[in-house]
């Protein structure tokens, strides 16, 4: 079961590793795969949350109240740091990219 705390933390570390490349390929104006890492970038943070609550559930079932009263707080606040931070990555990159597209589009018209 202490697997899921390494995925959870490897995880959290792609949520954030894949909109960097994003925003650091974003000089490259050929480059469209900016989409499937943004959307691998929040199935990644969402399963590393996932693996927290599944760890979690795990301590409730062998009842190991010590330990769930000694992390659950760090763990809700690492989840939602994770979560917000994940979120604004992932919105500069659409802005980014986005804000690009529309240049383009107006250029044509």
């Amino acid at each position: 079961m202490g697997l899921f705390n390494i995925g959870s933390l490897v995880l959290g570390l792609v949520a954030w590793v894949l909109p960097i490349i994003n925003l650091l390929k974003y000089r490259n104006k050929t480059q469209n795969s900016w989409p499937m890492r943004s959307i691998l970038s929040l199935s990644a943070c969402g399963i590393a949350i996932y693996f927290q609550v599944i760890y979690n559930h795990y301590l409730v079932k062998i009842e190991d109240w010590s330990a769930l009263m000694d992390t659950t707080g760090a763990v809700n606040f690492v989840a939602g740091v994770l979560l917000v931070v994940t979120i604004l990555l992932n919105g500069i990159t659409l802005v980014m990219y986005t804000k690009d597209r529309g240049k383009k589009t107006k250029k044509v018209l």
